[in-house]
């Protein structure tokens, strides 16, 4: 897929619809890629860190979750991109990999949370299989931890590998397994637990207003307190200067042409 950048951050373009078909493509035709779910905080993670910017740039897809990344594109771009929330891609990827006849495995989060997402899966898409599922111990893993790992997954034969360790750790994570771990790996964090319904996701008015994020907070106010107010404050700074330095160089090219 096109990419266009957002600062120095790189988002796919195109419909929902075909980022759907292009995992599907991923998993079919190549040995092993990996699929960034792309929101503010991780524009500015990739921002500010030259490593993390290397993982994003080296995905094979990077969605636009985040409302702002969509807005930024139609209003400073000039192209209109529609959200690819991955809350909203999780189950209609189940549905599609059920109907497509593809394995999937889970990986992440908590074994409670992840039995809860295997029950609902089997329940809406019985067609589905789930080959797997894995919650990783909460500690730095040894290198036979990892290697058990890759191979649980690869002897599993999952075409999508579902990865929730939060930003940038699930980024990183699948970055260091591309070309170890056979299959489509995609980060989709907060998604496992709004399906799982261990979280709740904000009403559809506060998602249209980009405002997402602020219902986070009102729900985690001690844990994203920090991180949404450097993220988002940062993240307007840059747009801000983006837009005047577009405009002067508007203004300038015009200037220019009046002489030829």
């Amino acid at each position: 897929m096109v990419k266009e950048n957002i600062f120095t951050f790189p988002i796919s373009i195109g419909s929902y619809k075909r980022f759907i078909n292009e995992i599907f493509y991923l998993a079919e035709s190549k040995p092993s890629s990996y699929v960034c779910f792309a929101n503010v905080h991780m524009t500015i993670e990739a921002y500010e860190d030259n490593d993390f910017n290397s993982v994003v740039k080296n995905a094979d897809i990077v969605a636009p979750d985040g409302q702002p990344l969509s807005i930024f594109l139609k209003y400073l771009k000039n192209i209109n991109q529609e959200r690819v929330c991955g809350m909203d891609v999780f189950p209609d990827l189940l549905r599609e990999a059920a109907a497509r006849g593809k394995s999937v495995f889970f990986y992440g989060t908590t074994d409670d949370v992840l039995a809860k997402i295997a029950a609902k899966a089997s329940r809406e898409f019985p067609a589905l299989n789930i080959c797997g599922l894995y919650s990783p111990p909460f500690r730095k893993l040894s290198s036979d931890e990892k290697a058990g790992i890759i191979n649980r997954i690869n002897e599993s034969k999952a075409d999508l590998i579902f990865v929730a360790l939060g930003c940038p750790k699930q980024e990183r994570w699948m970055a260091e397994h591309k070309g170890k771990i056979h299959g489509c790996m995609l980060g989709l964090g907060q998604a496992f637990h709004v399906y799982a319904e261990t979280a709740k996701r904000s009403p559809a008015w506060m998602q249209r207003f980009s405002l997402e994020w602020a219902y986070r907070l009102y729900l985690e106010p001690g844990r994203l307190w920090k991180r949404y107010f450097y993220t988002n404050t940062y993240f307007l700074l840059l747009t801000f200067k983006y837009f005047i330095h577009s405009r002067m160089g508007s203004v300038t090219a015009r200037t220019a042409n009046k002489f030829h």
